[in-house]
């Protein structure tokens, strides 16, 4: 396969999320280059509006993917550069598949802004693909270049820089003392090819594409990070200094968080809610570190918590940390998969496959969300946790980590799987996954009352509480539940549900690829409304797939062919050409517009080479409601 074909076979979107700044918070000003002039420092700025930046990523096959963004640059209308990114960030892409992170809440100068370029780089990059079992970390020297077909590791340049053009209806504008937005998003799945696992050596090939949109991704949650700036119960909220992922110094701005009677608190450990837990966050020192997790509201421009950690909650804050899915427990010994370790006090992070992590009776254990006492009893097998402590390596060069003295944080786990029988406030299933995790990897042994009561995953048991609805979930049916594993012991049921998420409600993601060169014609039917694949077209593609949740359709079985058309609900459109061979996009949020620019770049010589769609997916007429798209032409 040629350079050409993987640049086509990388690229879908890379979208994110630009809220900004309540107008209570301060602002820092951004680096900008006037025409003529030189790259200048922070500054006061009289005529600028706050900006917010948040970054996040779309599903793909990997554990880790950890690089540097180095620089976000915006170009104003006039050429003034504006530098949103003055301080280099280690990102882990992987982590941020249903999150968005607040990479900068700083102050710009007004104006229309029309284009963007990230550049990222690869020079220290932790890249690890999932093959299903140990994971593959892939070497430096193949992770390559897809425009060069060379390393992107030294002597070779190690940097990416990815280009973004706005429409001229989808300009940034950013005027004084008001609110901008726009939305970044990086699609590991589009952005790299990866070899088969079965083939030495693996390689990874890159080739990004930006994208972008004026609204935030309403699907996924908001995360901010900084040193507590102060609280204030009057106007039940508080103001943190920008620092995204890991920083342990500088600023990135100060953004105002709104919170509710229904915010909960997990401060130093200890959990609590509403009105209280911001008294308590109100007494803690100026510079204390805080994690709030929430939702940005267009309307209001502001951001309010649903979750708030602080002290030492949280991760690498006051210890070291580690975070994953209990594989399997003996005694008061844990085998965490996937853990994600934070170091304490450090401006870094690594990935382990496993993490064997001893917990004791000083073991403290809190639930989020949840009031009352809990203990190590209520770790078990699948359960998702954060935990603080002293990470160590064992005799054979493995992580180990030791909570006797530290901290277990019990998180919101999944679990998905098909239905085979219901009964009162119970469901069974045949479990697929739990957070993601195939359900092979599990040992269950030690959940249950007794040896023949541990859960097992072709009969997975959930407990379901009666204001949850059930009556869709027959038998055969794919569901997926939110809540909290059984404590270690106790099983059945299994799992305890807070929430149930029926999978004709999930959103579907196609992905369509077509051979060397492309398809000049790949659309039927080419309309301000409606896009149409005939069945013809669709089985000419080499890849051909409709993922709703763990479920995969194939779209080239239908004799009607595949109609995409707009969202009428969306409240946003993210929508994109991508051009291959440039590693450029244009961007636009009307979808007429975007059916206008497909038209001209449809000259008859202009091949498709890969289209991916994101929405609502109604199988009985093979119609996808869009409410994200990109089509990648082979130029």
């Amino acid at each position: 396969m040629n350079s050409a074909v993987l640049r086509m076979r990388q690229m879908f979107v890379l979208i994110g999320v630009w809220a900004l700044a309540a107008c209570g918070g301060s602002g820092v000003g951004m680096s900008s280059n006037s025409p003529g002039g030189g790259m200048t420092g922070p500054q006061a700025c009289s005529n600028c509006g706050t900006a917010m930046v948040s970054l996040t990523d779309a599903p793909g096959d990997f554990i880790s993917y950890k690089v540097q963004v180095v620089s976000l640059k915006l170009t104003r209308s006039d050429g003034t550069v504006v530098e949103t990114v003055p301080i280099a960030s280690q990102v882990d892409f992987a982590r941020l598949v249903n999150l968005s992170e607040i990479i900068s809440a700083g102050q710009i100068p007004e104006g229309s802004y029309e284009s963007a370029a990230m550049t990222l780089d690869f020079s220290a990059a932790t890249i690890v693909v999932d093959n299903g079992t140990t994971g593959v970390t892939i070497a430096a020297a193949n992770v390559i270049n897809g425009a060069t077909s060379l390393p992107l590791a030294a002597p070779n340049p190690t940097q990416m820089t990815v280009n973004l053009k706005l429409t001229s209806h989808d300009d940034l504008i950013v005027t004084p003392h008001a609110v901008a937005n726009l939305a970044l998003d990086f699609n590991l799945a589009a952005s790299n090819t990866i070899t088969p696992s079965n083939t030495a050596p693996t390689t990874v090939t890159v080739n990004p594409v930006l994208t972008a949109s004026l609204a935030p991704d309403k699907n996924k949650q908001i995360r901010v990070r900084g040193p507590l700036v102060s609280a204030d119960a009057g106007t039940n909220s508080f103001i943190i200094s920008v620092r995204p992922f890991f920083d342990s110094d500088g600023s990135m701005g100060q953004l105002t968080v709104n919170t509710t009677s229904a915010t909960t608190y997990s401060i130093n450990n200890v959990t609590s809610a509403g009105s209280a837990g911001l008294t308590q966050l109100a007494g803690l020192a100026a510079g204390t570190m805080v994690v709030a997790y929430g939702t940005w509201d267009k309307a209001t421009e502001s951001f309010t918590a649903g979750n708030v950690l602080a002290g030492s909650s949280v991760p690498g804050a006051m210890h070291d940390s580690v975070e994953g899915t209990v594989l399997s427990r003996t005694g008061n010994t844990l085998v965490v998969a996937n853990g994600q370790i934070v170091h304490e006090e450090m401006d870094d992070e690594d990935f382990a496959r496993q993490v064997t992590v001893t917990v004791g009776a000083g073991t403290t254990v809190s639930e989020d969300g949840q009031s009352g006492s809990f203990s190590i009893q209520d770790i078990s097998v699948g359960q998702h946790l954060q935990l603080s402590g002293t990470l160590g390596v064992d005799s054979s060069g493995n992580a180990t980590f030791d909570a006797t003295a530290g901290s277990a944080r019990l998180l919101v786990t999944t679990v998905t799987g098909i239905v085979t029988s219901t009964a009162a406030n119970l469901v069974t299933m045949t479990l697929n996954s739990i957070d993601d995790q195939a359900a092979s990897r599990f040992n269950f042994a030690g959940t249950g009352t007794s040896a023949a009561q541990d859960a097992t995953a072709a009969a997975y048991s959930v407990g379901v509480p009666a204001a949850l609805p059930t009556t869709t979930l027959g038998s055969g049916v794919p569901v997926r539940f939110e809540g909290f594993v059984t404590p270690f012991g106790q099983a059945p049921p299994d799992f305890n549900a807070a929430t149930v998420v029926s999978y004709a409600d999930t959103r579907a993601l196609l992905e369509l690829q077509w051979p060397q060169p492309g398809s000049t014609a790949p659309f039927a039917a080419l309309t301000s409304t409606q896009l149409t694949i005939d069945q013809a077209t669709l089985q000419m593609t080499t890849e051909h797939r409709i993922r709703i949740g763990f479920a995969t359709l194939d779209p080239s079985t239908l004799s009607t062919g595949l109609q995409l058309v707009p969202d009428p609900l969306a409240t946003s459109l993210w929508l994109a050409i991508g051009h291959a061979k440039s590693w450029s996009s244009d961007n636009f949020s009307a979808f007429g517009d975007f059916v206008a620019a497909l038209k001209t770049e449809l000259n008859g010589s202009n091949a498709v080479a890969w289209i991916g769609a994101a929405g609502h997916y109604d199988a009985s007429s093979g119609t996808l409601s869009v409410d994200q798209m990109i089509v990648v032409f082979n130029d």
